[in-house]
C-alpha cells in the first residue's frame, strides 16, 4: 500500500474578571489583552459611579437560576478518540475527564472525516451535502462547484443553532476556528453569534504571527470586524478560552442564558506551545508508537470504552517498525509525539479554566457542557516550506515551526480503529463525545448508543426548549436530521435510534452506511478495494474482517440505503479527490 501520508501542497486558505483580563480592540484593530485597569483622576467620578452600580448588583445572587440552561459547546480539532484520558490515553486530561465522571461518555459517536463538513452538521443538524459543505471548499471538485449543497460555506437553506438561540433570547458567543465560509456574509457574526474571536479559515499558526501554510496572513475577526493583528504572545488555546470567559462575564447576571462555542484549534498541526509547555512530555514516548498504542488499547478495554475481544487494525504497511528506525529517526518521531501530547494537555488545561470560572460564578450547575472532536486524528502530512523552519530540532514547537506527527502516531490516537482523518473507516469518523451538566443524570456512565454529530443541534435545541423552524428569515430550511440525545442523557432510554435506523457518509469519494452494528464501507484503492466491504462493528471495530460475501442480503440492503442517501442528500461524487485522485462518478450503487 502506498503511503497514506498524502502530500498536501494546497494552501489552508481555507481566570479572572474582565476588569483584569479584558479583551478589546485598540490602536488599529490590534487584538490585545488589557493587563491592568489604569484610571486617571478625570475618570474617577465615573469609576466611583460604576463601582456603586457594581456593588448593588453584587448584592444579588451571582447567578440567579434561569429557567433555561446555559450551553457550552467545546470542540477539539483533530483529537483522536484514544487521546483523552477517560478514553484510555496516558496524556493528562483531568478536566475533560472530570466531565466524563460527571456525565456520559459516548463510544459510538460518528462525525465526518474532516473539519468543515463535521462543523456544518454540528451547527445545523443537517447533512453536510445539504448544508453547503458537501466537500471541503479547498477540495471542491470541478463537477461539484456551483451545485446546491457544495457552496463551500453554510448556505441559506439551513438554520444554524446559533441563530435560533440568539432569536430565542440567548447570548451567543464564539471563539476559535470557523472554516465554514470566508466572505463577511458567511462569518460567525452573520450566522447568529453576537460576540466572536475567530480564525476564519481552516488552520494555521497557533501564535501571533497569523501565518497560513505558506506564510500567508490568515483572516481573523472579532465581533464581525477584521483583526489586523493579534496580541503579542497570543496562543490559540489560551486566547480563545479567555475570550469565551470574558464574553460570559460581560453579560453575567442579566438574566439571559448563554450559548458559548469554544472551537479550539488544538491539537491541529502545527504543534506549537508556550515555552513552559515544550518539555512537559520529554522522554515519555521513547518506547515508540507500537508500544504506546498497545497500552492505550488495553486501557480502553479496562475502562469499558472498548470491548474486551475487539479487533485491532494493524500497523500500516508503509509505517516501519519502531525497532527498524535509526536512532535519529526515533528521536525525532518521539519528539513530535511529545509536542502533540503537550498540545492536548494544554488544551485540557484551558478547558479547565472555563470549568473553574463557571463554578466560581455559580454557573456550572446551570450549564449543559458538550465536548467532542470534529474528526479523527491527522495522519496525512502537509508539504511545508519557507517561511516555516523546522531545521533546528531544539526549536521544534515554537513559533515559526510546523511540526506534524504522521500516520504512525495518528494510529496511536485512533486506538484500535482503521486509518484516520480523511477516511470513512472508523479511525476517521469515530470521535470522543462527552456530555455533562444540567439535565444529565447518573454520572459517570458510558453509552454505546449510535450517535452522530447531527444530533448535537437537536440536543441543544431540546435543552433550550427552542423549536426547529420550517423557515428562517423568510426562506424555507432543510428539515433537521439529527435526533436529541436527551433520552440517553436523562437515562430514560439507552438509545435514540432503532437497530433498523441507518446513517450515511460521503467525502472525497469514499463512503459508508451504518445500520445498527452493520457498516458498509467503500474506500478507494489503495486504501480499500474500491468496492463495498461489510463489517460487524460489534465484533470487529477494527474493520479487518470483510463479511460481505457471508451476508449478501445485508450488504444489498445497506447498498439500498446508500442509494437512498445519495438521492435524499444530493450527493455528487467528486470527479477528483485529494485522497482518491480520479473518482468514477457513476458507481454509487456498486
Amino acid at each position: 500500500m502506498p503511503t497514506p501520508e498524502l502530500r498536501r501542497a494546497h494552501t489552508i486558505d481555507s481566570q479572572s474578571s474582565t476588569a483584569n483580563r479584558g479583551w478589546r480592540v485598540v490602536a488599529a484593530d490590534v487584538y490585545c489583552r488589557v493587563p491592568s485597569l489604569r484610571i486617571t483622576m478625570a475618570q474617577a467620578g465615573l469609576a466611583i459611579a460604576s463601582g456603586l452600580v457594581a456593588l448593588v448588583l453584587s448584592l444579588a445572587p451571582a447567578s440567579a437560576k434561569t429557567s433555561l440552561p446555559n450551553i457550552l459547546l467545546i470542540v477539539a480539532d483533530d483529537a483522536g478518540i484514544a487521546d483523552i484520558g477517560s478514553y484510555g490515553s496516558e496524556i493528562r486530561t483531568p478536566n475533560i475527564d472530570s466531565l466524563a465522571s460527571a456525565g456520559v461518555r459516548f463510544t459510538q459517536f460518528g462525525v465526518s472525516a474532516t473539519c468543515s463538513p463535521s462543523r456544518s452538521m454540528m451547527l445545523t443538524g443537517v447533512d453536510s451535502h445539504l448544508a453547503g459543505l458537501g466537500n471541503m471548499a479547498e477540495f471542491m471538485a470541478p463537477n461539484q462547484k456551483g451545485r446546491p449543497g457544495y457552496e463551500g460555506h453554510l448556505n441559506d437553506r439551513v438554520a444554524p443553532v446559533s441563530a435560533l438561540l440568539r432569536d430565542a433570547g440567548y447570548h451567543t458567543y464564539m471563539a476559535g476556528k470557523w472554516h465554514m465560509g470566508e466572505e463577511p456574509e458567511h462569518w460567525p457574526a452573520s450566522r447568529g453569534f453576537t460576540r466572536d474571536l475567530t480564525l476564519i479559515p481552516g488552520g494555521g499558526s497557533h501564535m501571533d504571527d497569523m501565518w497560513g501554510l505558506k506564510g500567508e496572513r490568515q483572516l481573523y475577526t472579532q465581533n464581525g470586524k477584521i483583526l489586523k493583528a493579534l496580541r503579542p504572545g497570543f496562543h490559540s488555546s489560551d486566547d480563545y478560552t479567555s475570550a469565551i470567559i470574558d464574553n460570559i462575564e460581560e453579560n453575567r447576571g442579566d438574566g439571559k442564558p448563554f450559548f458559548a462555542y469554544l472551537a479550539l484549534q488544538a491539537p491541529h498541526d502545527p504543534f506549537q506551545l508556550p515555552d513552559e509547555w515544550l518539555g512537559k512530555y520529554k522522554g515519555r514516548y521513547d518506547q515508540g508508537y507500537e508500544a504506546t498504542r498497545a497500552v492505550r488499547i488495553e486501557r480502553m478495554k479496562a475502562l469499558g470504552v472498548l470491548g474486551a475481544k475487539s479487533t485491532v487494525f494493524p500497523r500500516l504497511p508503509n509505517v516501519p517498525a519502531w525497532a527498524d528506525l535509526s536512532d535519529e529517526d526515533r528521536r525525532q518521531s518521539a519528539r513530535k509525539m511529545e509536542l502533540y501530547a503537550a498540545m492536548v494537555e494544554h488544551m485540557d488545561t484551558n478547558i479547565g479554566k472555563v470549568i473553574e470560572y463557571l463554578k466560581a460564578k455559580n454557573l456550572y450547575d446551570d450549564t449543559l457542557i458538550i465536548f467532542l472532536s470534529d474528526n479523527g486524528p491527522e495522519g496525512n502530512s502537509w508539504d511545508v516550506g519557507p517561511p516555516w523552519d523546522n531545521s533546528k530540532f531544539e526549536e521544534w514547537g515554537k513559533k515559526g515551526t510546523f511540526i506534524q506527527y504522521g500516520a504512525a502516531w495518528a494510529q496511536v490516537s485512533a486506538g484500535p480503529f482503521r486509518m484516520f482523518k480523511g477516511f470513512m473507516s472508523e479511525g476517521g469518523i469515530r470521535a470522543p463525545l462527552i456530555i455533562a451538566g444540567r439535565g444529565v443524570r447518573d454520572s459517570g456512565r458510558i453509552s454505546d448508543a449510535v450517535t452522530h454529530v447531527m444530533d448535537i443541534p437537536a440536543t441543544i435545541l431540546k435543552a433550550a426548549n427552542v423549536a426547529y423552524p420550517k423557515t428562517i428569515e423568510g426562506k424555507v430550511v432543510v428539515s433537521m436530521q439529527g435526533k436529541s440525545l436527551q433520552p440517553v442523557l436523562t437515562n430514560s432510554r439507552n438509545a435514540v435510534r432503532k437497530t433498523s435506523d441507518w446513517l450515511g457518509w460521503e467525502l472525497f469519494g469514499n463512503r459508508a452506511i451504518r445500520e445498527g452494528n452493520w457498516k458498509l464501507l467503500w474506500l478507494c484503492k489503495p486504501f480499500g478495494p474500491g468496492g463495498w466491504q461489510l463489517y460487524d462493528l460489534k465484533a470487529d471495530p477494527g474493520e479487518i474482517n470483510d463479511v460481505a460475501a457471508a451476508h449478501p442480503s445485508i450488504r444489498d440492503r445497506l447498498i439500498g440505503h446508500w442509494r437512498t442517501y445519495v438521492k435524499k442528500n444530493n450527493v455528487i461524487l467528486p470527479n477528483t479527490s485529494p485522497i482518491c485522485g480520479q473518482v468514477a462518478t457513476n458507481d454509487s450503487s456498486k
